[in-house]
């Protein structure tokens, strides 16, 4: 059984990731981290959903058994946990979420000593510990050595720091209306109180967490509300976060929303213009705007590709020795103030770039004209291999052919094909789509 995806272990909680699921992965994790201990101190944070509390204690009691004493910190974003699991000289951090999906579903997520996610070496090393049921058993201490656990409510304090000081010391919000939507997650107290205390005029949506409407109608994947309050309070930016801050939608003073590849590109030149983007290059998946290369090229910014997925892209800027890169979907990751993607800073670089440039959103965040692209998600019962199904690479050779960019894959999170094309057509893309979506749901679940 294969346990880790592309974002760590991820399922319907109850269901398909079990308290037992839960219990031995936190064993087998607890082993894991064992081999390179200092501190013998293992963070655990999560997001608002309410089976966290069943994980957590499942959690707490697989690391506890096998001799580790656990911090407990509750609700936090993602990247806060990978920022304290460093600063609180602990041997690994876990995060329970599942970051944007709905609020059944649920995830674990690991940290090393430092706040990086862990390598695919490390995670089939835990998944191979995970299905040894003998050595499971083994590690378990008993007396003295049974791990202890303990709940610590005030280290939001330490996180807030750390983001405001990414946050140029020479700008303040004072006189900016801000509208943000932590989307009932994880972001719901630390997200206001940054802005706040950088002197924005702040309007605040969907922070009520009650365990079950996390990201429901809201947030980084439903900006429509955000887009309705920034033109009913004419603010001059607004800012969606996902369930575990992780990710940074920007709605602009007019109410619309700033595709994702501009806002990467606005941002890298800024670090340009600033004199602090590193190695003269950015990371950004696969999946971004053709167009949108050719503007960084046009201004002296090269763009490294990687596969889907945040992870890929902390892998090529730690391997390139850059400090600036992101998903089009709206993970952004600034190596400089954050070792993972951070809605938080993103936001607040994103608010900086617009005050300097003396600028509106809306101009100030749309520097290039996308090339047409578009994007299906298909519902599968299974993940066949697509080299597998017959006739899938002729089909691909034909959109080649029409000057086509094309990317189809599995989701690693979710039951799903995600197909992206992208041309110069729009027309002639939709009838691509639709027929290369028609051949594939055929083949696939028949």
């Amino acid at each position: 059984m294969k346990l880790f995806g592309t974002d760590g272990v991820r399922g319907r909680a109850g269901k398909t990731l079990t308290v037992q699921m839960a219990l031995n992965l936190a064993m087998a994790a607890g082993i894991y981290f064992r081999k390179h201990s200092r501190t013998n101190k293992i963070l655990v944070g999560k997001d608002t959903r309410r089976s966290g509390y069943m994980i957590e204690n499942a959690l707490v009691a697989g690391l506890t058994a096998v001799g580790y004493d656990v911090v407990q910190i509750g609700p936090m974003p993602t990247p806060a946990i990978a920022f304290l699991t460093e600063d609180m000289r602990c041997d690994g951090g876990i995060v329970i979420s599942a970051s944007h999906n709905p609020y059944d579903d649920n995830g674990i997520k690991f940290f090393d000593a430092f706040g990086n996610k862990l390598s695919a070496a490390a995670e089939e090393e835990i998944e191979r510990i995970y299905g040894d049921d003998d050595l499971l058993s083994a590690n378990q201490k008993t007396g003295k050595e049974v791990g202890a656990s303990k709940r610590i409510d005030d280290v939001i304090g330490r996180y807030i720091v750390s983001i405001k000081n990414s946050f140029p010391k020479e700008l303040t919000l004072h006189g900016v209306r801000i509208v943000i939507d932590t989307a009932n997650g994880a972001a719901y107290k630390v997200a206001p109180t940054i802005f706040a205390e950088l002197g924005a005029d702040l309007i605040v949506l969907h922070d009520k967490p009650n365990g079950l409407n996390i990201n429901e109608g809201c947030g980084a994947l439903h900006p429509a509300d955000l887009q309705h309050a920034v033109r009913t309070y004419r603010a001059d930016i607004g800012f969606a976060f996902d369930g575990d801050a992780d990710r940074l939608v920007v709605v602009d003073e007019e109410g619309e929303v700033v595709e994702g590849d501009h806002l990467l590109a606005a941002l890298a030149l800024y670090l340009k213009d600033q004199g602090t983007l590193k190695g003269g290059k950015i990371a950004a998946t696969v999946m971004s705007n053709g167009a949108m290369e050719h503007f960084l090229n046009n201004n002296g910014i090269a763009l490294v590709r990687t596969d889907v997925g945040d992870k890929y892209i902390l892998e090529a800027l730690q391997k390139e020795g850059l400090n600036f890169g992101g998903e089009q979907s709206g993970h952004i990751i600034f190596t400089d103030y954050a070792k993972t993607g951070d809605g938080l800073v993103a936001a607040l670089q994103t608010a900086a770039l617009v005050l300097k440039s003396g600028k509106k959103a809306s101009v100030a965040l749309r520097l290039f004209a996308p090339d047409p692209q578009l994007q299906q998600a298909l519902p599968v019962r299974q993940k066949i291999p697509l080299t597998e199904i017959p006739g899938f690479q002729e089909r691909l050779n034909a959109l080649e052919a029409e000057g086509i960019r094309h990317l189809i894959r599995y989701s690693g999170t979710e039951n799903k094909l995600r197909l992206l094309l992208e041309g110069t057509n729009e027309g002639v893309l939709a009838k691509r789509l639709d027929e290369m979506a028609n051949f594939l749901t055929q083949a696939i679940n028949g």
